[in-house]
C-alpha cells in the first residue's frame, strides 16, 4: 500500500518549475499524493498536477522556444502591472481544460492576497484557472485580479508555503517544497550541449522581455557605480519581494514541521528564467532524491 503524502508547494517564479521533478520523484519512490496546496508557481504546478495533465504542461514547458515564449506576454500600459497575463493562461487551456476545484481527482488550495479587504484568499472551489490566475498575479508585474469587493495578488506575500491549507487525512505524511531556501546551488550534472543552445535563444528572448520592462519604466535600468550594481525599479522590487516571501516562507516552516522538506536554492535561477524549464525540473528530481535519502535513512 503507498504511503499517502499530503504536498505542500511554494511559490518562487520559474524556481517553482522545479516542482515537477519533485513530484515525479516522490511518485517514482512509492507515495500517493492524496492532496496538495500551493501559492503562485506552486498553485500553478499543484492545480495543473490536479488536474492531472503535468505530463502534458512539463513537454509544453520544453517546447516554448517551438510557440516562442515571450509572444505569449501581453504587455499593457495599466499602473498596476505590466503584464495581463490572459494570453499565458488562454494558451495553456488549449491543452489542458479548466475544471472546478471541488471535482477535481484529490483536493486542492490555491492561496492568493485581497490588498483591499486586508486578508488571505484561499480557492478550495470554483475554476481552477481562476485560482491559479490570482495566486500567480505578482506584484507590479502581472495585473491583479478584481472581484466583486476587492484586488487579489500574488499569495506569497501573505502565505508562501500554504503548510496550514492542504486537507490532511488520517495515516498521511506531510511533504513540503521549499524553492526560496537560502542554501548554496545544489544541482545535477551540467545541461547537454543540445540544452546550453536551447538556453542561448531563450537568454537573448529574455533580454528582449527586460528591455520591454525597461521601456515601460525608463528608470528601471541598472547601472554600477563605483563597482556596485545600483538597482532599478523592476529589480528593486523583484528583490523586495522575494526577500519578503523568503521570511514569510521560514516563519511558517518554523511553526509547521514537515515530515519531509525540500529544499531548493533560492539562488538556482532567476523569477522569470522559464527558459531553464528542463533544468529546473531536473534540479527539483535531485533535490527531491537527496531528502529522501534522507528521510528512509532516518
Amino acid at each position: 500500500m503507498k504511503q499517502k503524502a499530503a504536498l505542500v508547494l511554494s511559490g518562487g517564479g520559474a524556481r517553482g518549475i522545479a516542482h515537477i521533478g519533485v513530484i515525479e520523484e516522490l511518485e517514482k519512490s512509492g507515495f500517493e499524493i492524496s492532496s496538495v496546496s500551493g501559492t503562485s508557481m506552486g498553485a500553478v504546478v499543484g492545480g495543473i498536477y490536479a488536474l492531472g495533465k503535468m505530463e502534458e504542461y512539463k513537454n509544453w514547458l520544453y517546447t516554448l522556444d517551438k510557440i516562442k515564449l515571450f509572444s505569449l506576454v501581453d504587455f499593457t500600459l495599466s499602473s498596476q502591472g505590466l503584464v495581463k497575463g490572459d494570453k499565458l493562461l488562454n494558451t495553456i487551456k488549449t491543452f489542458i481544460s479548466d475544471a472546478n476545484i471541488e471535482d477535481l481527482r484529490i483536493p486542492y488550495a490555491a492561496v492568493a492576497a485581497d490588498i483591499i479587504n486586508k486578508k488571505e484568499v484561499v480557492f478550495t472551489k470554483g475554476s481552477v484557472f481562476e485560482a491559479i490566475r490570482a495566486s500567480m498575479a505578482i506584484p507590479t508585474v502581472f495585473t491583479p485580479v478584481k472581484t466583486e469587493d476587492g484586488l487579489l495578488i500574488d499569495g506569497g506575500i501573505i502565505n508562501n508555503m500554504p503548510i496550514n491549507r492542504v486537507q490532511r487525512i488520517p495515516g498521511d505524511i506531510l511533504i513540503a517544497v521549499n524553492v526560496n531556501a537560502d542554501i548554496p546551488i545544489d544541482k545535477p550534472p551540467a545541461a547537454t550541449t543540445e540544452t546550453v543552445a536551447t538556453q542561448s535563444k531563450y537568454q537573448k528572448k529574455l533580454r528582449d522581455f527586460y528591455n520591454q520592462l525597461h521601456i515601460l519604466h525608463p528608470s528601471g535600468n541598472e547601472e554600477k557605480t563605483n563597482g556596485e550594481e545600483k538597482l532599478g525599479y523592476f529589480n528593486l522590487i523583484n528583490k523586495t519581494l522575494s526577500l519578503m516571501t523568503y521570511h514569510i516562507t521560514q516563519m511558517t516552516l518554523e511553526q509547521y514541521s514537515p515530515d519531509i522538506l525540500v529544499n531548493i536554492s533560492r539562488h538556482c535561477c532567476g523569477t522569470f528564467d522559464f527558459y531553464r524549464a528542463e533544468e529546473m525540473v531536473e534540479t527539483g528530481r535531485y533535490a527531491a532524491t537527496k531528502s529522501l535519502a534522507a528521510y528512509n535513512a532516518a
